[in-house]
């Protein structure tokens, strides 16, 4: 009986956390589904969401074949992003003129549209994982490199100051003080970018691919099937969400003084 007791507040709180946003996202999926069912309209334009669901279960095995090469192209581009990322930040933060001659590029490069450079991409590189590891890494390693030379800047300066008095190196001074500093800057700016992630993998199966759920989408859409379309869309946002899940449990092991703070105030 103790024991349910205690557990009482911990579903409390995390109901209170998740709570909100279950009853906006059902409310609005039973209205998709009223509107469906009522309204009169054809599958063919707007399937309702227990179709979806139920296409999605029958297709199950379809669609894990092409979630596949998507996951697996949004992975290996998001690291080989988040290592381009990292390794320029700390160029420029060691190197300042740095910034002003690479930043320009780096706001062009996130203004150039997916939907022409995706085919570009393609056509130069082929149809096999490069070309999607290469716009995943386009589409996301922006976010986090600001975030990490925003993050350098926001270190104290008497902590610096401190280290350097001591006899720190300057590499030691960003080892110990502007790398950790940084870290809660990184954190959001991975947020950003993971969300982008999946997205670029698709818009690059969808310019030429031979699976993947961008090719998935693009054969449902040419063979009027909206509710297949729809079922990827429905694994591409549970991927999305997942990757976006994991980088928030990575941030609590690797940044436990935030929860501290957090809880401290509280």
């Amino acid at each position: 009986m103790s024991q349910s007791f205690s557990a009482a507040p911990r579903i409390a709180a995390l109901f209170a956390k998740i709570g909100p946003a279950l009853l906006s996202v059902g409310t609005l999926v039973l209205a998709w589904e009223l509107y469906a069912r009522i309204s009169g309209i054809s599958p063919t334009t707007l399937p309702a969401p227990s179709r979806i669901l139920a296409q999605a279960i029958q297709q199950r095995q379809a669609l894990f074949d092409n979630t596949v090469p998507t996951t697996s192209a949004t992975l290996v581009g998001f690291a080989c992003s988040l290592a381009v990322a990292f390794l320029l930040s700390v160029l420029i933060d060691f190197f300042k003129p740095l910034r002003r001659a690479l930043f320009p590029v780096f706001i062009i490069s996130q203004t150039l549209p997916l939907v022409a450079i995706a085919p570009l991409v393609i056509l130069w590189f082929g149809f096999g994982l490069t070309p999607k590891i290469m716009l995943v890494a386009l589409v996301t390693f922006f976010p986090m490199l600001v975030a990490l030379v925003q993050g350098y800047e926001s270190t104290d300066r008497d902590i610096s100051a401190l280290l350097s008095s001591m006899g720190a190196s300057r590499m030691r001074i960003f080892l110990l003080a502007r790398l950790p500093s940084s870290l809660p800057y990184f954190f959001a700016g991975l947020r950003i970018s993971i969300t982008y992630a999946v997205v670029g993998a698709i818009f690059a199966e969808y310019a030429g691919a031979a699976k993947g759920l961008g090719i998935y989408m693009l054969n449902a859409k040419n063979n009027f099937r909206p509710d297949l379309v729809l079922a990827a869309v429905l694994i591409s946002a549970l991927l999305t969400l997942a990757l976006f899940a994991a980088t928030v449990l990575i941030q609590r092991a690797a940044v436990p003084w935030e929860r501290l703070d957090a809880a401290r105030k509280s």
